[in-house]
């Protein structure tokens, strides 16, 4: 069967000549304006004027583009913030970690140095807790019976007196602290050598000398250590400075005011003094009933050794008197 067309229609040139003949042209133009530059007014006139139909077409492809590229710099900042924090929160740790350490190595040096110049036995220990009763100050440490503690021994730091050793298990202790209420410690001013008692529980944080005179030699900043008229604290330790006192006018006594020197609630590591007080035994008093009864007793016999005496004086008068008479006769 015969497909071709009728020979009424013309008929063009078939499509593989047309394809020759733009393949050529488009060789012919390229050798042209590479050799000459021949198209250069040509083309920029093209980009001129095909620039706005560029743009429109590209704009999907931007805001996809920009779209993937807000979304994967997003992911890559918040990791990168992440990091930076981990690291800043590390680095602050780490910061004061070596702060604690340092301070800790000075107090420990202070504290060996003091254990060194020490006459006096000393244990060191470490606190573990605060005491659960929420009334008290008290403290309890890792040392207890079984490596020498007893109860009344001082505690101290490097700077003075923290408080004493009120309760003892073989291997933990608890001490409490100079501020407790419940506490005193017989003191005497450095500058004067004025002697008093300091009580603590007067406020927050400090100790109070009660019964002071309101004409007592004291001044702010002066500096109270232990008299050790107690028997507790040996003598020469610093506890605390004077920061108030209150005179008034209408009373004759005053209201002082003491900072404690030593870092009551500062350190974690402190020094048990196995301080023993070599005071003279107290002399035995004797009951009351008892020394009553020898009293009267002695006075009952020197009353009769009295009578006796004045009978015997008048017996040797009258056998005088008789013995005259007869030698008269």
């Amino acid at each position: 069967m015969d497909y071709s067309p009728p020979p009424l229609f013309k008929q063009g040139t078939s499509a593989v000549a047309r394809l020759v003949v733009f393949v050529a042209i488009s060789l012919a133009l390229l050798i042209v304006d590479a050799r000459f530059n021949a198209l250069s007014v040509a083309r920029q006139v093209a980009a001129t004027v095909l620039l706005p139909v560029e743009r429109v077409v590209l704009v999907p492809r931007d805001m996809v583009r920009g779209v993937f590229d807000y979304a994967q710099s997003s992911v890559t900042l918040a990791t990168e913030n992440r990091e930076l924090r981990r690291n800043a929160v590390q680095q602050a740790e780490a910061s004061v970690r070596q702060a604690e350490l340092e301070a800790e190595n000075n107090q420990l040096r202070k504290l060996l140095s003091l254990k060194e110049r020490s006459a006096t036995p000393v244990t060191t220990a470490e606190i573990l807790y605060d005491a659960r009763d929420p009334y008290s100050q008290r403290i309890v440490i890792d040392r207890g019976s079984q490596q020498g503690v007893r109860a009344g021994y001082p505690v101290i730091d490097e700077r003075g007196v923290v408080g004493q050793v009120t309760r003892v298990s073989p291997f933990q202790s608890e001490v409490t602290l100079l501020t407790d209420k419940d506490q005193a410690i017989p003191v005497q001013v450095v500058r004067n050598g004025l002697r008093s008692v300091a009580f603590g529980g007067a406020r927050a944080g400090l100790l109070d000398l009660r019964f002071m005179a309101a004409s007592a030699d004291l001044q702010q900043g002066d500096l109270l250590v232990t008299s050790g008229l107690d028997g507790t604290y040996p003598p020469g330790l610093p506890v605390a400075k004077v920061v108030q006192i209150e005179r008034k006018a209408d009373t004759a006594f005053s209201r002082v005011y003491c900072e404690p020197v030593a870092g009551v609630r500062a350190h974690r590591q402190l020094l048990v003094v196995q301080y023993e007080a070599n005071l003279p035994p107290r002399p035995a008093d004797e009951p009351t009933g008892k020394s009553d009864k020898a009293e009267r007793g002695a006075r009952s016999a020197a009353a009769r050794a009295a009578a006796e005496s004045k009978a015997a004086e008048k017996a040797d008068g009258k056998s005088e008197n008789k013995a005259a008479r007869e030698s008269a006769q």
